[in-house]
């Protein structure tokens, strides 16, 4: 058989070229993406699967009624590395084995038979008799370990599957949970520490959020998602509302009065997006509707064939705002939303770390323990404190902080002397301050560098060799410390953010250190941190470059100018 290469030419092929009709261009076929709203129920990959053969949410019952009786051996690999995450609960990393074992080639020698176990805080709230049960468990079965994450919630370490069932027990007898903590399913709903009380706020979404976990959280109809979907509402910008999926920040309505403006498809990692707006003004009320219309949109519409595509943001980024709208008008909630106007940005940070006054004539403190790391030890003497001073409300931030509410002037200083003890500033340091860090190597699977237990020296380290400039820094520089590239302590939208990463140290050999990410920022002007080609340090290098950087920023910088305004105009030399 002839081939079509060495064939004669046809009267059609030899004609001059403008003389042959134009050939139709073969249609590009797109792979199915694993929609469920196109028909695509199948799945697509190993995660989808273990979701469809069973409904994470019913491992709970194996559990309580095989795991905790017969040892971690007993655990089903399908329920250990993917379902029980649904009840808040990750192996952590085996102990002894650095950055270069990191990957899935290692899983089975990484995973120890321990957990982390994460605990829901939805907006952060705790009361006293709450956050003593906390500290309880941490001491008794958590090795004292607790730590605050950025994310509101607490985590525990060390956790054995036997005892799962007690602390579940003990958590949900005081109205705690680690339902929905980890998966792909709807995460903690971030909230506003000073909701209700706040003289900042436009109005309180407290109820909005109690009947958002109240009627959707643990509900098998949105516990199937393509990824993970965080939530923050607040009714002022204090949650971090540009890189969570879905966001409802506070606006006044010109006609309508006090509302929430709706923000979707945020999220960072390894493909950073920030979120986009709406356009839409939502009434307290339909909060709930409405949120349940876009996380409905997600599990229908949502990515599912490569998990690396499966957040919102890659749905929202491929349709458009516009388009998003529209489908979630027309199919979900079957009414037009009212058009509304932006929040005007913050002129500052908004952290709560201090002392403020409050709506209720009483004081709000904000305690900054470095890089969230605290102690069932610690959390006890915080409960004890707040309960000498008169309060019965604790609450988490987004930045690893802890506020008590409540304290009567009478009773500010006592209480403020009292968490200092603990180690607990409400006076604090630049660098305590503006300080946040994932859990990196000490616990995590994915990590290549040391985080949060390294911040514990480094801030005090930063407080001394900068002593001489601190008093020169009138805007705050924040340095977010991440071991990997999944950005869970926010690398790319610091002043200063550290992405965990194997590095070359001059004559060879791998070790650890750190990808730097420069002037990022959320509020202001948010924008992802600059990268300098080939800028890498090493571990032990990381205070050197800290303070080399921030005196290059206070020698050059115009006046009143935020050091990620300085970043993108410096000359790279001077951030190297």
């Amino acid at each position: 058989m002839t081939s079509t290469t060495d064939a004669a030419p046809t009267a059609d092929s030899a004609a001059p070229a403008e003389a042959r009709p134009a050939r139709a261009a073969r249609p590009t076929k797109q792979r199915a993406e694993g929609q469920w709203a196109l028909g695509y129920r199948e799945p697509l990959n190993a995660n989808e699967q273990a979701k469809k053969d069973d409904n994470p949410l019913n491992v709970r019952a194996r559990i309580e009624n095989i795991y905790s009786k017969q040892g971690f051996d007993s655990i089903d690999k399908s329920d250990l590395r993917g379902r029980m995450r649904w009840w808040g609960l990750y192996t952590q990393r085996e102990q002894g084995y650095d950055g270069t074992f990191t990957g899935d080639e290692n899983l089975d020698l990484l995973e120890a038979k321990y957990f982390m176990m994460r605990v829901r805080c939805d907006a952060g709230a705790l009361n006293v008799e709450q956050l003593r049960t906390i500290a309880g468990i941490s001491k008794e079965f958590g090795r004292n370990t607790a730590d605050l994450s950025d994310r509101e919630n607490v985590q525990f370490h060390w956790i054995e599957i036997e005892n799962v069932p007690e602390i579940w027990k003990r958590l949900e007898d005081v109205g705690l949970k680690t339902t929905e903590a980890c998966g792909d399913c709807p995460r903690v709903v971030l909230g506003s520490p000073l909701a209700g009380e706040s003289f900042d706020e436009v109005l309180d979404p407290t109820p909005a959020i109690d009947e958002i976990v109240r009627r959707y959280i643990g509900d098998p109809k949105y516990s199937n998602l393509p990824r993970k979907f965080k939530t923050a509402i607040s009714g002022q910008q204090d949650v971090v509302h540009e890189i969570n999926d879905i966001a409802f920040i506070g606006v006044n309505h010109p006609e309508h009065g006090p509302g929430l403006d709706l923000w979707v498809g945020g999220g960072l990692s390894t493909n950073p997006m920030l979120a986009q707006r709406v356009g839409a003004w939502i009434p307290l009320d339909e909060v709930p509707d409405v949120w349940e219309g876009v996380v409905s949109i997600f599990r229908d519409y949502g990515y599912r064939r490569l998990r690396a595509k499966a957040r919102l943001k890659f749905l929202i980024k491929d349709w458009g705002i516009e388009k998003f709208r529209e489908v979630l008008e027309t199919e979900y909630l079957k009414r037009p939303l009212i058009d509304g106007p932006a929040p005007e940005k913050p002129t500052r940070p908004i952290d709560h770390v201090g002392i403020q006054k409050t709506r209720n004539g009483l004081n709000a403190v904000g305690f900054a323990p470095i890089a969230g790391r605290v102690s069932g030890d610690i959390l006890a003497k915080v409960a004890d404190a707040a309960e000498k001073a008169g309060s019965d409300r604790i609450r988490f931030t987004p930045y690893q902080k802890l506020i008590i509410l409540d304290v009567a002037d009478n009773t500010l200083e006592p209480l403020i002397a009292d968490l200092d003890a603990l180690g607990l500033p409400a006076r604090p340091s630049h660098w305590r301050k503006n300080l946040m860090a994932c859990s990196g190597i000490e616990f995590c699977k994915l990590s290549f560098a040391e985080t949060r237990k390294r911040s514990q020296v480094l801030v005090p380290e930063l407080e001394e060799r900068l002593a001489d400039i601190n008093s020169q820094l009138d805007v705050p520089i924040t340095i977010n410390i991440n071991g990997c590239p999944n950005s869970c302590a926010r690398s790319q939208v610091a002043d200063i953010g550290f992405k965990g990463q194997l590095v070359d140290d001059g004559d060879g050999n791998q070790v650890e250190g750190f990808q730097v990410h420069l002037g990022g920022s959320l509020g202001f002007d948010s924008a992802f941190g600059r990268k300098l080609r080939q800028h890498k340090v090493t571990s032990v290098e990381m205070g050197d470059y800290i303070d080399r950087v921030v005196r290059q920023f206070a020698k050059n910088r115009n006046e009143g100018e935020r050091f990620a305004e300085w970043a993108v105009r410096a000359d790279e030399g001077d951030l190297r």
